[in-house]
């Protein structure tokens, strides 16, 4: 609340400046806002742009740098099925299993410890790391292979990173995996290892068991590759974005690192790890007192996940750079505005200050007043029209005047002419008086039921009336007939007693009885029969008003059904007979809604039926 209030009083101050001080302050606003917007959606969009840029590009960069590991690990892998494939090294692998067998079986039996034949084992070493050598020089990276028997005596030949120094551990961890492969090649992330050199190494492993034709496992190989083989492309890319990157395995062990403090370290918990979801995007993450754009993209093979962070200050420099510029820009031209704005305020307002007070005389009743018109610009053309109005409001007064004097006493003369519906009735009265008195009691009867009729008849048409009151107007009616056409007229009603105090606006019913006798009466019956139903549907009630007259043929009934159902200029024009059944019709719909109202059916010869529908409510109406 106390925000509102304060808006609402600077608000009210502008609006009670004056209006030179109002112009000043549109003069700066129109400056101000235009350059501000235009240097801020400018700023924006170089910014979005770069960003843009950076992501496309970075990501098809690390898409591409994925492709060219996988592309190593496949030659890898297939570096890895060599044994599978040469006799030779399966030749020899099978004799160092059975040489190791037998030397197992023999102390297992007690028998004294056999010396080692060195020519053997000297022969099998031979010939396995002489195919060794082979397999390092087909890949460059491939540092060190190695090739166990099922016993865990390993062969090797030492690439340029040496080989490990834990090469028994190594195996235990690498057979215990691979012990389930099937022998699938199996891919082992970063590890960090000591050399023979006596230097700390990194490499990620492909394992794979060596299978003979029989398909029994008679060995493992294990090919090493330095992370060096990544670390070229990833260079470039860091050296593109000016950010820095990672590379990690499902688990969240760092493959990769180029500021090489997290290698062969899980990251699984890192707050930046954890956000890059999906198989590839980017997003923006603060850490560390610096906000940093995080682009990371994942292979669909090894499912490593290769990220790149970049400093935001490195993304926006020559944006800032932009703003910096409208900035100076905006503050030249604002200052420019200034002395412009002074000068057109003064000679735009000094014409309406003098308008202003040629108003304050008008709205003291003092229409004889002219502003003085010298220029046709638009402060002239306004004096001109001040002018025009001004005589056309004192027109108008004059014409109003003149208008509310003749409605008056056309309202006077109204209500001299208006017959008083008592002084009706009592005159009718007095008529049935008189004719009791001379012992006529038709004329008596017919002055009662024709009272009766006016009394129904003469009062509002809007006014509410329960079915029973309609019903039994139509009795009187049809009475008044039968007086003056004996025994020619009967009258059937068939109405549920719970329907009787339904409301509905009065004289719906007689209308349509009176149209049907002044135009469906057939001379040739001597008798006319007019029936009244009324049935409760779901959504609707329906009255049904059928006689058995002459009837009309399809086209006039088509011509009358078009005309209920017409458009609303046909509303409350009376036929002939009566109110008449557009009438009642149109004040139905008026009444309840386009979705009620009057149909009618008929056949020559058949008689006519009119069905009212009306709305389904259920409410005590008192007559």
């Amino acid at each position: 609340m106390g925000l509102r209030r304060g808006i609402r009083k600077v608000w009210a101050a502008i609006v009670s400046l004056k209006m030179e001080r109002k112009l000043f302050l549109v003069f700066l606003l129109l400056i101000t806002l235009p350059l501000s917007i235009v240097g801020y959606i400018s700023y924006s969009n170089y910014s979005r742009s770069i960003e843009e840029k950076t992501i496309a590009y970075s990501t098809k960069m690390l898409e591409n740098m994925m492709l060219r590991v996988d592309d190593y690990i496949e030659d890898m892998v297939r570096i890895s099925s060599i044994p599978t494939y040469q006799d030779d090294i399966k030749q020899n692998l099978q004799r160092s299993n059975s040489y190791y067998e037998q030397r197992g079986q023999q102390t297992d039996g007690g028998a004294e410890a056999v010396s080692d034949d060195f020519n053997l084992l000297l022969s099998i070493q031979r010939g396995i790391e002489g195919n060794i050598s082979f397999i390092n020089t087909i890949k460059r990276g491939a540092n060190s292979v190695y090739i166990f028997d099922r016993y865990g005596n390993g062969y090797y030949s030492a690439g340029a990173g040496g080989v490990r120094l834990n090469v028994k551990e190594s195996y235990e961890v690498w057979r215990e995996k691979a012990e389930s492969s099937g022998g699938e090649a199996l891919l082992f992330g970063t590890q960090k290892y000591t050399s023979n050199l006596q230097s700390v190494r990194y490499a990620f492993t492909i394992v794979r068991k060596i299978i003979d034709q029989s398909l029994v496992p008679i060995g493992l190989i294990a090919v090493d590759a330095n992370v060096s083989v990544i670390e070229d492309q990833m260079k470039e890319l860091d050296q593109v974005t000016g950010g820095k990157s990672i590379i990690v395995d499902e688990q969240g062990n760092v493959i990769y690192d180029s500021e090489q403090q997290r290698l062969a370290t899980n990251v699984q918990d890192d707050p930046a790890v954890k956000q890059a979801v999906g198989s590839k995007g980017s997003f923006y993450y603060e850490g560390a007192g610096m906000k940093r754009l995080y682009i990371y993209s994942t292979s669909p093979n090894t499912n490593w996940k290769v990220m790149t962070s970049i400093p935001d200050s490195e993304l926006t420099r020559d944006a800032v750079l932009i703003r910096n510029v409208t900035m100076i820009a905006t503050l030249v031209a604002l200052l420019t505005a200034l002395l412009i704005s002074f000068g057109f305020s003064f000679a735009l307002t000094n014409p309406l200050r003098k308008m202003m007070r040629l108003m304050k005389n008008v709205q003291e009743g003092d229409f004889n007043v002219q502003f003085p018109v010298k220029y046709r610009d638009e402060v002239g053309q306004l004096g001109h029209q001040f002018n025009r109005m001004i005589v056309r409001i004192d027109h108008l007064i004059q014409d109003i005047y003149l208008m509310e004097r003749k409605k008056k006493e056309a309202e006077l003369h109204a209500l001299q002419s208006q017959i008083n519906p008592h002084f009706m009735y009592n005159t009718l009265e007095s008529i049935r008086m008189a004719a009791e008195l001379n012992d006529d009691q038709i004329a008596a009867d017919m002055l009662a039921i024709l009272g009766k009729l006016l009394r129904y008849s003469i009062s509002d048409l809007h006014e509410e009336v329960t079915l029973e009151a309609e019903l039994n107007h139509m009795r009187n009616y049809v009475e008044m007939l039968n007086y003056r056409y004996p025994g020619r007229f009967q009258l059937e009603t068939d109405v549920g007693s719970e329907l009787l105090a339904y409301p509905l606006i009065k004289l719906v019913l007689q209308p349509i009885v009176e149209n049907a006798i002044y135009h469906g009466l057939d001379d040739a019956k001597p008798l006319m029969r007019i029936s009244i139903y009324a049935r409760c549907h779901p959504h609707a009630l329906l009255l049904q008003v059928k006689d058995d007259g002459i009837g009309m043929d399809n086209e006039a009934l088509e011509q009358l059904n078009r005309k209920l159902s017409g458009a609303a200029h046909l509303a409350l024009k009376s036929e002939p007979g009566g109110i008449g059944l557009a009438n009642v019709n149109e004040r139905i719909k008026l009444q309840y809604g386009i979705g009620y109202g009057v149909t009618v059916s008929s056949a020559p010869g058949e008689g006519t039926e009119v069905s009212l529908c009306l709305p389904n409510k259920a409410k005590e109406v008192t007559p």
